[in-house]
C-alpha cells in the first residue's frame, strides 16, 4: 500500500471558520502574537493568554470538518495515510482521519506548565486559572508557542522521507521549523499542493499544483488519487 504523506496549514481550518493570523499582519482576532502566543506572554499575563485560548477552544468545537477534512480521511481507503498538521484544531480527527501528527499540539488538551509532555484531556471548553497538573503548576492550553520547541518536528520528518506521494495544503510555508518539511521528501516523489494562492517554491519546482482553495482543490485530487489503478 503506498504511503500518503499530506502536510497542511491553516488554510484548511480557514474554511471551517477558524480564523488565522496568516494573511493579516501578525493579528490573531485582534491580538497581537506576542502578547498570546509566547512564553513571555504567559508569564507576563497568564489570565489574558489563558482566555485567549479557552476562547479559540470554544470557536474549534463549535466548528466542523470541512468538504477537504474529509477528502482526505477517504484517501485511506486505498493509502496509507499521515496527516502531519501545523494547525492546534482536531478537524482532521473529528473528518475521519486516523493517522494524525500535530507539529504545534492540540487546543483540546492541556498541559503542564513545567513539563509539556504532561497533558490531559480537557472537559469542557475551558482552562481555569487555579487548575493544576500532577507536579503542582497550572494547566495551559497544549500549544507550542512561538520560541518553544517543537517536539514533534523529528518524527515528522522520518515521515516525509518515506513518502510515496506528498501533499501540502494550506500552508504558506512561512512558518519554522514545520515549513522544512518539504525538504525531507524524496526528489522523485510526486507532489502536489493546493492552495487557493501558491506559495513560492525555491526548492523544487516539480509541485503539481492546484490553484484552489483546499476544499474545491483537495477533493478534486482525492478524487483522481483514488481512481488511479
Amino acid at each position: 500500500m503506498k504511503k500518503i504523506v499530506v502536510l497542511t496549514g491553516a488554510g484548511i481550518s480557514a474554511e471551517s471558520g477558524l480564523k488565522t493570523f496568516r494573511d493579516s499582519d501578525g493579528l490573531w482576532e485582534g491580538f497581537n502574537i506576542e502578547d498570546v502566543a509566547t512564553p513571555e506572554a504567559w508569564r507576563r499575563n497568564p489570565e489574558l493568554v489563558q482566555n485567549f485560548y479557552n476562547e479559540r477552544r470554544k470557536s474549534v468545537l463549535e466548528a466542523q470538518p470541512n468538504a477537504a477534512h474529509i477528502a482526505l480521511a477517504k484517501l485511506e481507503e486505498k493509502y496509507e495515510v499521515t496527516v502531519i498538521t501545523q494547525n492546534i484544531d482536531d478537524l482532521h480527527e473529528r473528518g475521519g482521519s486516523t493517522n494524525v501528527v500535530h507539529l504545534h499540539g492540540i487546543i483540546t488538551r492541556s498541559q503542564s506548565s513545567k513539563n509539556p509532555s504532561l497533558t490531559y484531556p480537557i472537559d469542557g471548553w475551558e482552562i481555569k486559572m487555579g487548575e493544576k497538573c500532577e507536579l503542582g503548576s497550572q494547566l495551559r492550553a497544549h500549544v507550542v508557542w512561538f520560541g518553544e520547541a517543537v517536539p514533534m518536528i523529528g518524527k515528522a520528518a522520518r515521515i516525509c522521507t518515506g513518502a510515496d506521494i506528498f501533499i501540502l495544503v494550506g500552508s504558506s510555508l512561512a512558518v519554522y521549523p514545520a515549513a522544512g518539511l518539504v525538504d525531507y521528501v524524496p526528489r522523485d516523489t510526486p507532489k502536489y499542493i493546493v492552495d487557493p494562492k501558491i506559495p513560492y517554491m525555491n526548492r523544487d519546482s516539480s509541485y503539481i499544483k492546484i490553484e484552489e482553495k483546499a476544499s474545491i482543490g483537495v477533493v478534486t485530487l482525492v478524487t483522481r488519487l483514488l481512481n488511479e489503478e
